[in-house]
């Protein structure tokens, strides 16, 4: 793909396809826009060396973006009315893509154009956000880029996944706020509060354990009413149990959203959702052998934790870390009436497996000396491998990216049949109408 020198090489290229006027964009042809300058496009968003170019050619995405109707929105008043008890027999995917970022959304809105899908989402997590090396700038830059490949249209929800809290740095929420606003000028207007690493299970009682955590998502959730755009309600999760932790009981959903209600100033908007655990652990357990260990996940607490959620107003239960869970146990998040389910690494392992080994060698020989000091005494290689190949995927973007054609098409192939029968499972085909009924109203 080829990098533009300067901004006269790229105003030659927009000739005759794009025209801008007095800083507005005009759409000549659309055909092209989507046969040839959209990959160019995003190429050059992600890797131009010049600062100022990348900046240009984001804004030009967005701009096209708007002119084909892909709009960033919230998901926010859809969950209000599963809160009220509609749409209940169907949970709404949240993909997290790591790395191939354009081909795998590509994937994703092909899957959604066939079946005719509204209910999705993409996100980025902030952990995500570091080891793959895509700020939330670039990241919905890409994501609306591959909408305007694939001929998307229509409210386009982009999250920020796991936004959380660090205990080691001192006064982190300072730095999550700057990461909010960041991201919200980015058009992440649908967020996940992650401040349950906070919990202190040493205090006596469920309500002081939860303190810490409600707390500082009331704040968070405060800090965000006071900048989200004008006209926006951007949607926010809560989280009462860390992923990888005990089960979630109803007690601490409960105390959580006692001291949360009350935390929250009056007159602020709150949450809409509930992040629990159940049993997962994020990215599976990896077996010696390179297998993944079954998972016992309790679909009885993401039920009842769903019921207790609508007398709050919330759409229900949040399920993270399931992508790696058979895929015939997806068709239990609709019947649990859970809200929404958070999928990533499956799809980073269809597309390590799909990579030409050449690729694979290199990463897994970066790996085993960048990544030398996390390797446990007890794994096996292939063990160590498999929870680290995620942090391959900044230090070798280009190389992804840079594959063939034809490997690229296959990926995007493999992935879009995965994400059909995902999309199937949750019961989520036929949703655009629903959705724009409820987002644009």
């Amino acid at each position: 793909m080829k990098f533009y020198k300067d901004k006269n090489e790229l105003d030659t290229l927009l000739s005759g396809v794009v025209e801008i006027s007095e800083g507005k964009v005009s759409i000549i042809d659309k055909e092209k826009i989507r046969e040839r300058l959209i990959d160019s496009l995003v190429y050059n968003s992600v890797f131009n060396k010049d600062p100022n170019l990348r900046k240009v050619t984001r804004s030009l995405i967005r701009e096209i973006g708007t002119y084909f109707g892909i709009v960033p929105s919230s998901i926010h008043s859809f969950y209000l009315e599963k809160g009220k008890g509609k749409y209940l027999n169907m949970t709404v995917p949240a993909i997290n893509i790591r790395g191939l970022t354009y081909d795998i959304a590509r994937a994703v809105f092909s899957s959604a154009k066939k079946l005719d899908v509204g209910a999705f989402i993409f996100e980025i997590a902030r952990s995500e956000m570091e080891y793959t090396e895509q700020a939330p700038d670039e990241y919905a830059c890409v994501v609306i880029g591959a909408g305007i490949k694939e001929g998307f249209s229509g409210p386009l929800f982009i999250q920020g996944d796991h936004f959380q809290i660090r205990k080691r740095l001192p006064n982190d929420i300072e730095n999550l706020k700057v990461l909010m606003k960041e991201s919200i000028d980015a058009g992440f207007y649908n967020i996940d509060l992650d401040t349950s690493v906070l919990v202190d299970l040493g205090k006596l009682g469920v309500y002081e354990q939860q303190r810490p955590n409600f707390e500082a998502a009331a704040i968070l959730c405060s800090y965000i009413r006071d900048i989200e755009p004008e006209g926006i309600t951007i949607s926010l999760g809560g989280e009462i149990g860390e992923i990888g932790g005990k089960n979630s009981t109803e007690e601490e959903l409960r105390e959580y959203m006692r001291g949360f209600l009350n935390s929250l100033p009056e007159g602020k908007i709150g949450i809409s959702k509930m992040a629990v655990q159940t049993g997962t652990v994020h990215g599976g357990i990896p077996l010696p052998d390179g297998g993944v260990a079954d998972v016992a996940l309790d679909f009885e607490t993401l039920a009842h934790l769903s019921s207790i959620c609508k007398e709050y107003g919330l759409a229900g239960t949040v399920q993270h870390g399931a992508s790696t869970l058979p895929i015939e146990l997806f068709d239990k998040f609709p019947e649990t009436d859970t809200a929404e389910v958070h999928l990533a690494t499956e799809f980073q392992n269809m597309v390590y497996e799909l990579i030409p080994d050449e690729l694979s060698e290199r990463i897994y020989s970066y790996l085993k000396e960048a990544c030398a000091s996390e390797r446990k005494e007890t794994e096996t290689e292939t063990q160590f491998i498999y929870k680290t190949r995620k942090k391959a995927f900044g230090p070798f973007k280009k190389d992804f990216w840079n594959l063939s054609e034809d490997i690229r098409k296959n990926i995007r192939e493999k992935l879009a049949d995965k994400f059909s029968i995902i999309f199937e499972r949750l019961k989520v085909s036929n949703t655009r109408e629903i959705i724009q009924s409820t987002v644009c109203s």
